[in-house]
């Protein structure tokens, strides 16, 4: 599990992502994945992030089959929530009007728009028409970017674990003990101008320390030495 040393990064769970956790199992191989990958998200990294949603998304979990709906707000519950603003209406607006969303998905739009604003740094969602879609992201972080804000990261349970996972691999966790050794070997280093300083500062080292009764193993002969 990935260490945080500052604020945990923020992941607005839009309503298909909830919608997924509390369904019944199904028979169905995609989407018993999905369920699958949503669980272990909502179950594993719950500690690595901060899950957080709207009132859009609260809206739109209380439709719906009546005890799936109360099982999706009972999840929700807990999350903190990201009110709507003028400039989140804004945002969802221009991208509508850009053809970045179409607009008959005007809630998609405003779900983009408001983690973007609230500068959250993921929305995960299984909406493959107008969130998730591969060919539409760039368009959608294109009018983002126009509009002065930074494209919030828009991925599926899936993917965002597998960019977790990717960071873990690339980015070990803090070793204190380590951290300290780099601290003093660069302290250390920078007391020299050449490798030839240093080797004479650690020969000298060396008589000393011999002097004092230190005993040293002596390098086997080189290998121009062993030709002679």
């Amino acid at each position: 599990m990935l260490n945080y040393t500052t604020e945990k990064p923020k992941v607005y769970i839009e309503t298909t992502v909830v919608s997924y956790l509390v369904a019944r199992a199904s028979n169905n191989i995609t989407v018993s994945d999905r369920q699958r990958l949503t669980r272990r998200l909502w179950e594993e990294y719950s500690d690595a992030f901060e899950f957080v949603t709207s009132d859009l998304v609260l809206e739109e979990a209380e439709r719906g089959d009546p005890r799936e709906a109360e099982r999706r707000i009972t999840l929700l519950d807990d999350l903190r929530t990201s009110p709507l603003s003028p400039e989140a209406a804004a945002l969802a607006h221009k991208l509508i009007e850009a053809g970045a969303v179409p607009p008959q998905s005007l809630s998609d739009a405003q779900h983009i728009a408001i983690a973007v604003v609230h500068g959250i740094e993921y929305l995960v969602s299984w909406n493959y028409k107008h969130i998730v879609n591969e060919t539409k992201r760039q368009h959608i972080n294109d009018v983002c970017v126009a509009t002065g804000y930074q494209p919030t990261t828009l991925c599926t349970p899936e993917t965002l674990m597998e960019e977790i996972q990717m960071k873990e691999q690339l980015e070990p966790q803090t070793d204190p003990i380590l951290e300290e050794c780099y601290r003093i070997k660069a302290e250390f280093s920078a007391q020299f101008n050449s490798i030839e300083e240093l080797y004479n500062y650690l020969k000298a080292v060396e008589k000393k320390r011999r002097a004092q009764g230190k005993i040293y193993i002596d390098p086997p002969p080189s290998p121009a030495e062993q030709s002679e």
